[in-house]
């Protein structure tokens, strides 16, 4: 008899993703059956799911009550909350620890919780305004206090940051640049969330013992800016020809920010984000990929290989 497996954020990029992953998988699919979270089951995105196979359920994050009703008789959860749909690290802290109480008391027996690290802490205090990290790792510590047996997932850089604002063409010479306010041997943790997110919490979720108490880093490279150029020249021959990576000032890249309307809390941020690239700190800290992708037997996505998949760049040579 299959186990039921409960993703919250079911109609996202990383709950999406696990769905995905765990129905193609015919080892997966026969070990769990999927219970999807989302506040309206009438929505197209949830009766596209039913029409997969899928149970989904309603609840809502800011509710306890309907997430222990939603989680009865679950054996794992996979739990993601979205930082910036309140912007309010508040918020997200009582959303998550909601569904890490639900799951404790529906006597999970495998919480995968979406995370990333401590960035205050890690990078001794140099860069503190990073709350969509900062609140998910408050969220791991809460978990990790409860005695609730968990792994958890520390998802990469999205791919789909770069191409358009950050990776394109200078108006000025018709090539192609890469702007980034980081040094040139930044370390950049490239994912096609989408894609590849499913891949590696379904790997967590069939080495349970494995990965108990472990991190899985939710990447197949760390790339720098350089390579993240080379990828391009790679996928697009022709209109990769003398593409470049140029670094910019801080203040240049608020300004990038403040022109897609994005106001300066947000600016800072975003650019504390970017700075965690550099070696000195690390979007994971320094660590070691091996472990995490020795669990992983799907193909994972590379950078060039997302760059084709790009809306913007589809007719590119």
């Amino acid at each position: 008899m299959s186990k039921i497996l409960v993703v919250v954020g079911a109609t996202g990029k990383q709950g999406g993703s696990v769905i995905t992953s765990i129905l193609n998988d015919p080892k997966a699919k026969a070990q769990f059956s999927i219970r999807a979270i989302t506040r309206d089951t009438s929505k197209p995105a949830a009766k596209a799911l039913e029409e997969k196979g899928v149970e989904t359920v309603s609840a809502d994050l800011g509710d306890k009550d309907s997430l222990v009703k939603a989680l009865q008789g679950a054996y794992a959860v996979f739990s993601v909350t979205d930082f910036w749909a309140t912007m309010s690290r508040e918020i997200e802290y009582q959303q998550g620890k909601n569904v890490a109480d639900a799951a404790k008391t529906a006597g999970v027996q495998h919480f995968v919780w979406s995370t990333l690290i401590n960035t205050s802490k890690s990078t001794n205090g140099k860069l503190t305004h990073i709350s969509h990290f900062d609140g998910k790792a408050d969220i791991e510590e809460y978990i990790k206090s409860m005695d609730l047996p968990a792994s958890y997932y520390l998802p990469g850089f999205y791919a789909s940051n770069l191409p358009g604002s950050l990776l394109r063409k200078d108006d000025s010479t018709g090539k192609y640049v890469l702007n980034l306010p980081v040094k040139e041997d930044a370390q950049i943790p490239i994912v096609d969330i989408e894609k590849d997110t499913g891949k590696f919490v379904k790997a967590i979720l069939l080495n349970r013992e494995a990965t108990l108490g472990k991190y899985t880093y939710g990447t197949y490279a760390y790339l720098t800016p350089q390579q993240v150029v080379d990828g391009f020249k790679e996928a697009f021959p022709k209109a990769g020809e003398g593409a470049t990576f140029q670094p910019i000032s801080d203040e240049t890249y608020k300004g990038v920010l403040g022109n897609f309307g994005m106001p300066e809390p947000v600016q800072v941020e975003m650019l504390e984000n970017m700075l965690l690239l550099n070696k000195e700190f690390g979007y994971y800290a320094g660590a070691d990929l091996k472990e995490s992708l020795s669990i992983v037997t799907d193909k994972l996505v590379t950078w060039p290989e997302y760059l084709k998949t790009v809306p913007a760049f589809k007719d590119l040579e």
